[in-house]
């Protein structure tokens, strides 16, 4: 089932929601999913308090002491994944199979850009890009013990454009790059950017050559959004933020060809679109 953009943007009704559990899982762990299951998309899940949560057969993460817990799927996520939970001590445990929605990546062409940030040469810029990326490395390792993230995402900005969509495949002054991602929201120099929910700053710095101003937010279970090419910075690191409270100014520092926030989504290794989550909630109940 492939749902179209306008439905997976209205956040978590717009996945494909696990129904109750059924007889034969009475001796199970209980286990509610809900999400967009798509590429880029994630699932949020209630089970027991502590619970350890597997992904494709791998130990990823661990349910908070409310049970709530994330997961990711990359924007190139295979059709399927392999939810599970166990408790604790092993005795108990569920699964589910997801069936991972394919999605049709547009393709952007942004032109105008200084040759150093496309496709730098300078041994000292180089050495420079290095050791920045193992500073984001450590920023991007930050797992708070919270849930943050349980009552989903408002936008951080209140007037915007988006310019660039979500996973795009780009193509910077003629050169195929990387995909895109982040989403690209347009606004005026200066605009106030907010927390778009509940977290601890894990990473902030003015100046980074690709990023320029740079945040990023931790909201538990490594799930960490990202603020690029800020003018201003009013958060600092170890704070703690609460959903509205102000990060900083948009700007166009770094690659940027005009002022605009860069907003980006990880959950551990993999890149997430920010967007799906806006008004997404995490199940209330396991009924």
């Amino acid at each position: 089932m492939i749902a179209t953009r306008r439905a997976l943007l209205a956040g978590a009704g717009a996945g494909l929601i696990a129904g109750p559990l059924t007889a034969q899982d009475r001796n199970a762990l209980p286990l509610a999913l809900n999400g967009a299951w798509r590429q880029g998309g994630y699932a949020f899940g209630r089970t027991a308090p502590g619970a350890l949560v597997f992904v494709d057969g791998e130990a990823l993460t661990t349910a908070s002491a409310a049970g709530l817990f994330v997961i990711g799927f990359d924007r190139d996520a295979g059709p399927a994944a392999q939810i599970e939970v166990r408790s604790a001590d092993g005795a108990r445990s569920a699964r589910r199979a997801l069936d991972i929605a394919p999605y049709a990546f547009p393709s952007t062409r942004v032109n105008g850009l200084p040759p150093s940030t496309v496709e730098p040469s300078d041994p000292a810029l180089l050495a420079r890009i290095q050791r920045e990326i193992a500073l984001k490395t450590e920023g991007f390792a930050s797992r708070i013990d919270a849930d943050d993230f349980r009552d989903g995402f408002v936008w951080p900005l209140d007037s915007y454009r988006v310019s660039s969509a979500w996973g795009a495949q780009r193509v910077l002054n003629g050169t195929p790059a990387r995909p895109h991602y982040g989403i690209d929201l347009a606004a005026p120099q200066g605009s106030v950017i907010r927390a778009p929910a509940d977290g601890r700053i894990a990473f902030v710095r003015p100046d980074m050559h690709f990023e320029g101003g740079l945040t990023l937010i931790d909201h538990g279970q490594g799930l960490i959004t990202c603020y690029l090419h800020q003018s201003r910075l009013d958060v600092q690191q170890g704070q703690r933020v609460r959903r509205g409270d102000p990060l900083g100014r948009v700007g166009m520092t770094g690659r940027a060809t005009g002022p605009h926030l860069c907003w980006r989504m990880k959950w551990r290794d993999r890149n997430l679109d920010p967007s799906l989550m806006i008004g997404a909630q995490a199940p209330k109940t396991l009924a």
